[in-house]
């Protein structure tokens, strides 16, 4: 029986053999995993969720391969108005979103239709629309391979910052098992995205209900092309390919005066739209970047994989996008997926 390959695991659908795949379905499969990687005295394993968010090597992964499929919410009350809401790695980070919807719980509302799973989420603290896992984040479960065990660690220690957090920058210590977020039984958190107030028909800083905010969200996302569709001729992408860049406060004066969407993020840091400085370079919706590596048909912040595409030639298109822009404007692009496997 062939290898299974990196790219059944991922969005993208690039990457090739990875030696050794073990789903983890069931909570205490985890200690057997870890047993696994003891007896054979092998280096922490690459563990993906849905792989929504990274480019798997076309050389693959020699390694063992660990797949959080665990799945599970338990909630707890912890008074007339909040719950402790326990979720397992391996769980949809959407379906998630949605029974809080049906349970009238806020916090989370926002996050609706960002693909992954529960478990990546806390990795680059994902969020939109004004509201970020660091919000109702109360603490997770994680295996540290450092330290060999278990260690429980509160929002603080997870160090998130915008699209950021400690486990981002040390990927081989940290496997996380579950996250437990504290959602309150009321209506939504104000509306703080012009856009969504608009999409709701309600002015910012109102607080409609969760399941209100959770449709429009899902409505504006559609709209904008920003939801993964396993069966379009868009689905082999893995979202947003560059975070919105830094800039100081003279070039965001500049390239404000250009027309360029520039906005303070949760740090209080200003960003520029990423998206505005591709097409302001030239590049736009459904332009050919390289061979088998396009923009998606909808937004130029997209790129989405073909036919003949490799993860080499979608690595090296990043880079030419961030050059052009860089040389242009002077503004470096961060690219938002992760390189996983084995890289040249």
């Amino acid at each position: 029986m062939p290898s299974p390959t990196l790219a059944s695991l991922t969005t993208l659908r690039l990457g090739d053999p990875a030696s050794d795949v073990l789903q983890v379905a069931d909570p205490d499969d985890w200690f057997e995993l870890v047993r696994t990687v003891s007896d054979r005295q092998e280096d922490a394993p690459l563990t993906l969720g849905h792989g929504s968010n990274v480019i798997a090597s076309d050389s693959g992964h020699e390694g063992i391969v660990a797949v959080m499929n665990t799945r599970g919410i338990t909630a707890k009350r912890v008074d007339d108005d909040t719950m402790a809401a326990t979720v397992q790695a391996g769980h949809p980070l959407a379906d998630l979103v949605q029974w809080a919807a049906a349970e009238h719980l806020a916090g989370i509302e926002c996050l609706a239709g960002i693909p992954g799973t529960v478990g990546a989420a806390p990795v680059q603290n994902a969020g939109a629309y004004g509201q970020q896992v660091s919000d109702t984040l109360d603490h997770l479960t994680t295996w540290d391979w450092d330290m060999g065990r278990l260690r429980t660690l509160p929002t603080q220690a997870c160090r998130l910052r915008h699209r950021d957090s400690r486990f981002k920058h040390d990927p081989g210590r940290w496997t996380i098992l579950t996250v437990t977020f504290r959602l309150t039984r009321s209506p939504a958190a104000p509306i703080s995205y012009r856009p969504l107030a608009e999409e709701l028909g309600v002015l910012p800083g109102a607080r409609p209900p969760v399941s209100e905010v959770t449709a429009a969200v899902l409505a504006n996302r559609h709209r904008r092309g920003l939801l993964l569709d396993p069966h379009g001729p868009d689905a082999r992408q893995a979202g947003s390919v560059f975070l919105n860049p830094l800039v100081t406060a003279t070039q965001a004066a500049r390239w404000s005066a250009t027309g360029c969407p520039i906005h303070t993020d949760s740090d209080g840091q200003l960003r520029a739209s990423a998206g505005w400085l591709l097409e302001h370079v030239g590049y736009q919706p459904g332009q050919k970047i390289t061979e088998g590596v396009r923009c998606s048909a909808r937004r130029t912040l997209t790129l989405t994989a073909h036919s003949r595409a490799t993860a080499f030639g979608f690595a090296q298109a990043l880079a030419d996008l961030a050059g052009r822009v860089e040389r242009a404007t002077g503004i470096m692009l961060q690219p938002e997926p992760v390189r996983v496997g084995t890289w040249p």
